[in-house]
Parts: C-alpha cells; sequence; structure tokens
C-alpha cells in the first residue's frame, strides 16, 4: 500500500523534507487558500503539485475537496456550485490528480470534546464525551428540540446501558465555568473545523451564532432528503469522474451518529450498500475510514472492509475504542475495535493508506500542530503499520 500524510500545504510545521524523511510516499493535500466554492485553478494546482514533486514526493490524493453546503441541503444555487465542483475535479485531472477524498456530513467535518484527552503512558489522544457535547448542544447552542432528542437519545446494544445523558448534561452545567465552555466552543467548533477549508475559521468572532445560522438552512431536511441530494450529487459530476478517470471516495460520518438533529448517511454498512448501490459507477466509491466506522458500536469494521474493498479507493488507518459508557477514544494502531492488521491484509497493495489521528506525544501538545494531526504521533502510528505491512509482505513469499 502506498504510504501517505495529510499535509496542510506550504504554511504547515510539518515540513516537506522531513516527510520524505520519515518513509512518505505520498501527499494527501488540498488548496487550503481557496475560497469555499470557488474553482480550484489549474495554475493552482500545477504550482502544488510541482512543488511537492521538487521533494521527491507525489501528491496522491486530494481531502477534500469540500462539498458546499448548498449541495448538500439543496440550495438555490446548487447546480452552480456542482458545475464548479466539475470544473475542479477537470483541473485536477488535467495534473494527474485523480483520487478525491470529501464528505457529505453537514456543517460539521469531525467532532471531538477533548483534543488532549491523557492516556497512562502520558500522551494523549482525541476523545468524544457524550455528556460534553450534549452539553454544548442543549446549553451553549441552545438548539431548539435538543433536550428533546437528548432524551430519546439511545446508546446501541452494548455500551451505555442504563446511562442518563441528561442527568450528566445537568450536572455539567451546576459545576461549568466560562473558561470550560470556550473550551468546548473551541474544540468542537474553532480547533477541529478551522484548518480543513470548511465553514469555519479559527479567527471567527461569533462562532456560535454562525453555526446557529448553518443549522438554520437544514431546516425540514431529513435522512431521505439528504440521501437524494448525495445522489443527485454523485449522478451530475459521474459523467466528468468518467470522461477524466477520477474517483471519489466519500469519507464517512465522524461520529458514526446524528447529533444536532442533523441527519447522518455514512455511518453504516446499510448506508454504504445504499450509496454505493443508489450510483453504481465504479468511480463512486468510499475512503475506508476504520476510525470513524469502529466508534459505532454497531459496525462489524473487519466485515464491513471485506465488503466494500471493491470499492474502496482510500484507506485511513486508524481505530477507535469505546468504553463501557458509550464514549470513545482514538486507540493505539495496534489496538482498539478496528484490527488493523486485518485490514492490511484486505485492502489492495496499490491502494494509498494514511495513518489519522496519531496521539499526541514527547512534546507534539508544543508545537502548535492541527487537531488529531501531531507529527510524532503519527510517525510513530506510521511505523507501526510499516511493520505490519511488512510482515504480511515476508508471510507471503
Amino acid at each position: 500500500m502506498e504510504k501517505t500524510w495529510r499535509w496542510f500545504g506550504r504554511t504547515d510545521k510539518i515540513t516537506l523534507p522531513m516527510l520524505r524523511q520519515i518513509g512518505v510516499e505520498g501527499i494527501v493535500t488540498a488548496l487550503h487558500d481557496v475560497p469555499l466554492g470557488e474553482v480550484w485553478p489549474r495554475e493552482a494546482i500545477r504550482d502544488l503539485r510541482e512543488f511537492i514533486e521538487s521533494y521527491g514526493l507525489r501528491w496522491s490524493v486530494v481531502e477534500s475537496l469540500p462539498v458546499t453546503e448548498t449541495i448538500k441541503y439543496g440550495g438555490p444555487d446548487r447546480d452552480q456550485q456542482i458545475e464548479i465542483y466539475k470544473q475542479s475535479l477537470r483541473n485536477l485531472a488535467a495534473e494527474g490528480i485523480r483520487t478525491v477524498c470529501y464528505n457529505f456530513m453537514p456543517v460539521l467535518d469531525w467532532a471531538r470534546t477533548d483534543l488532549l484527552h491523557p492516556n497512562d503512558d502520558g500522551s494523549s489522544n482525541l476523545y468524544f464525551s457524550y455528556a460534553e457535547f450534549a452539553y454544548f448542544d442543549i446549553y451553549i447552542l441552545k438548539r431548539d428540540g435538543a433536550r428533546q432528542d437528548w432524551a430519546r437519545f439511545r446508546f446501541p446494544a452494548g455500551v451505555g446501558q442504563g446511562r442518563d445523558v441528561l442527568a450528566e448534561v445537568d450536572a455539567l452545567a451546576r459545576e461549568m465555568t466560562p473558561q470550560r465552555e470556550h473550551k468546548l466552543v473551541e474544540n468542537i467548533v474553532i480547533k477541529t473545523q478551522g484548518f480543513v477549508s470548511g465553514n469555519f475559521r479559527e479567527d471567527d468572532e461569533a462562532p456560535i451564532e454562525k453555526f446557529r445560522q448553518f443549522l438554520s438552512l437544514y431546516q425540514g431536511i431529513d435522512k431521505a432528503s439528504l440521501r437524494e441530494n448525495m445522489k443527485y450529487f454523485l449522478q451530475a459530476i459521474m459523467p466528468v469522474c468518467d470522461e477524466c478517470d477520477i474517483n471519489m471516495c466519500v469519507h464517512p460520518d465522524d461520529p458514526p451518529i446524528e447529533i444536532l438533529g442533523l441527519p447522518r448517511i455514512v455511518r453504516t454498512a446499510d448506508d454504504i450498500r445504499w450509496l454505493l448501490d443508489a450510483v453504481p459507477n465504479p468511480h463512486n466509491g468510499l475512503t475506508f475510514c476504520a476510525g470513524s466506522l469502529s466508534a459505532g458500536a454497531y459496525n462489524d469494521v473487519v466485515a464491513m472492509a471485506r465488503e466494500f474493498a471493491p470499492r474502496t479507493h482510500f484507506v485511513h488507518l486508524r481505530s477507535c475504542h469505546i468504553f463501557p459508557n458509550g464514549d470513545f477514544t482514538e486507540a493505539s494502531h495496534l489496538g482498539g475495535r478496528a484490527d488493523l492488521v486485518e485490514l492490511c491484509k484486505i485492502f489492495r497493495p496499490t491502494l494509498p493508506f494514511r495513518v489519522d489521528h496519531g496521539r499526541t506525544m514527547l512534546g507534539d501538545e508544543t508545537r502548535g500542530y492541527n487537531a488529531g494531526y501531531s507529527f510524532l504521533g503519527r510517525m510513530y502510528a506510521m511505523a507501526q503499520m510499516q511493520g505490519v505491512l511488512a510482515a504480511l509482505a515476508h508471510e507471503s513469499h
């Protein structure tokens, strides 16, 4: 499998010479300076590709070419935005870049409540607390219907049995401080979204009000509506994908649960079957993110990898551990629910993969890296995966 690394462009504190030294072959990146909803110019794509190649690397995967909210909820300028998207695809293909990872998650790209959750060994990981996220929804965002939604929330079988999330939320409210509230907003909205060319920036002055505005766009949009909007988008771009031989690979919802009253449509095996059957073109495929999928207790990650391997174009190797109360954290790349060793056996050798959401360790937290994208933690994870791949290659001879 091709060893790739998510890199955030020339301003990334992790440089291309650093990546070449640790054995990275392909770069996963995007034009982070192009405003959301605008065409990616071919000249800018070429400039970045040539910059990457000047260090002996290749631009292997785009992550992400963002799908604007208006495409997701079916706004009045949806068709215009789809035409812009198609032109960006043509420009990427003209420069030899033909694998595009994207997501169809409304408003939030991904969500965690703690970005530096301590581990027993002194490192830290990303963490998702249902009680803290529900507190954000009910007490900070003050979303209409939030309390009723959390009253109806049920954990999947095997975790969180007997847990009263609302009681925990109200207990949190009695001890919450402005500083802790500010940290929750930073973790959920700013530090996890501001660097991914998404809806929020790190310098947004009123992120909660902006958040509410985005949520209002989805009034009346249920799971069936969002599915139809995704099908509409994919059917519209498939002729360009056929013409340019571009593989579109959707990233699963992260976390794979319904949150903030928004529908989620890429979180289970049934969801993925629907997606691949609704648009059966082989260019319509999957980013198999083992971490996102393993955060759902109902997902058999290995079985899903076997079933969907023929339509998988890109792999994220990471794993989550779910605690008995239902909360989850990023696990060691050799632990957790995902069984990354078995996944490396399943996916074909030509696929690009990247390790994802490595632990923060040995001073990573002081160096200003993007949340979830440490250097030493990801290098450690990549070394683990390289060892797995080498052992599997040895066994096959």
